[in-house]
C-alpha cells in the first residue's frame, strides 16, 4: 500500500518545500533594505528560492519524478510574492494550552487558521474512513501544516537552558513535540485504526510522523542560527522521509544515516554555542 501511494505522496514534497519556504520568506529581516535599495527585489528573491529548492529537485529527478521535480522550483519561486509579516514588539503574550518549553506549540495555539486545518483533516478523515488512504493523507497534512512553526530560529537567550546539557535539552524538545503532536493526532489516528489500516497501518505511520518531527527540531539546531541552512536542511529531511514510502530498501538506510548525522550536529552546534551563551550570561 505505502509504495502505491508514494505516487501519490510525492506530490506533497513540492508543498512542503514550499511551506519551509513561505516560512523563512514571512520572516525574512532585511526585507526594509531590499525594498529601498532594489524596487524590484522580489523577482531576485524568486530565482533565490528557486535556486534554494534544486537540491530537494535533485532528489526527486534522481527517483524519476520529473513533474514533481520541476513543480517544487516554481512553487519556491512564487512564494517572493508573498507579503512579509511585520515584526510586533507590542504583542502581549497571551494564555496557551501548552507549556512555553514547546513554544513552537504555543505558536500553534494562536494560529486559528490551523485549528480550522485541524478540523478539515478531521472531516477528511471521517468521511473517507472506509478507505485507508483517506486518514492516512489527513495526518500527514496535518503534520505538514506544522511544518512552519519549526522554521523560525528562537533568540539565543532561549538556548540558555541548554548550558551544559545540550543532549537532554534536545531530548526534552523533541518530547514535548512528540507528545503535542500524539495529542492533536490522536482522533485523527483514531479514525485511521477503526479502518482498513488497522493497528499495524496506523502505527507505522505514527512513527514515521515521530521521525519527521524529530527530524525538524534537530535540523534547526544543526545550522542554528543560520536560517536558511536550517530551512534547506529541513526541506532535505522531508524530502528522504518522503522517499522511504517507495519499494526501495535503499531509502530507509539514507533516512537512518540523516537521522544519526542530523542528531551529532545538532548536539555539536549546541555545544559550540555554548560560549557564546556564557558571555551573554556575563553581559547580563
Amino acid at each position: 500500500m505505502l509504495a502505491a501511494a508514494s505516487k501519490q505522496l510525492v506530490w506533497l514534497v513540492p508543498l512542503a518545500v514550499g511551506a519551509l519556504v513561505l516560512s523563512l520568506h514571512r520572516h525574512r529581516a532585511d526585507i526594509g533594505f531590499l525594498q529601498l535599495s532594489a524596487p524590484r527585489f522580489r523577482s531576485w528573491l524568486a530565482v533565490e528560492y528557486a535556486l534554494l529548492s534544486w537540491p530537494v529537485a535533485l532528489v526527486l529527478l534522481g527517483r524519476g519524478r520529473v513533474l514533481p521535480a520541476l513543480l517544487t522550483p516554481l512553487l519556491a519561486a512564487t512564494v517572493a510574492l508573498a507579503p512579509v509579516v511585520a515584526a510586533s514588539t507590542e504583542r502581549k503574550p497571551g494564555r496557551s494550552l501548552f507549556r512555553s518549553v514547546a513554544f513552537e506549540w504555543v505558536s500553534v495555539g494562536r494560529r486559528w487558521w490551523l485549528g480550522v486545518g485541524w478540523a478539515a483533516l478531521l472531516a477528511v478523515a471521517v468521511a473517507t474512513h472506509h478507505t485507508a488512504t483517506g486518514p492516512a493523507l489527513a495526518i500527514v497534512g496535518w503534520l505538514f501544516l506544522l511544518l512552519e512553526t519549526y522554521g523560525p530560529a528562537e533568540p539565543l537567550l532561549w538556548l540558555l537552558p541548554a548550558l551544559g546539557q545540550p543532549g537532554a535539552w534536545l531530548r526534552n524538545r523533541i518530547g514535548w513535540a512528540w507528545l503535542y503532536f500524539g495529542l492533536t493526532t490522536a482522533p485523527l489516528a483514531f479514525v485511521m485504526l477503526w479502518g482498513p489500516a488497522g493497528t499495524g497501518g496506523t502505527l507505522g505511520l505514527l512513527v514515521w510522523c515521530a521521525v519527521v518531527v524529530a527530524m525538524l527540531i534537530l535540523a534547526k539546531y544543526a545550522f542554528y542560527p543560520h536560517a536558511t541552512l536550517s530551512r534547506l536542511t529541513q526541506a532535505g529531511a522531508v524530502a528522504v522521509a518522503v522517499s522511504i514510502l517507495g519499494s526501495n530498501p535503499a531509502y530507509m538506510a539514507l533516512l537512518v544515516a540523516c537521522l544519526l548525522g542530523l542528531l551529532l550536529k545538532s548536539r555539536r552546534r549546541l555545544a559550540y554555542l555554548l560560549p557564546v551563551n556564557e558571555e551573554v550570561i556575563k553581559g547580563e
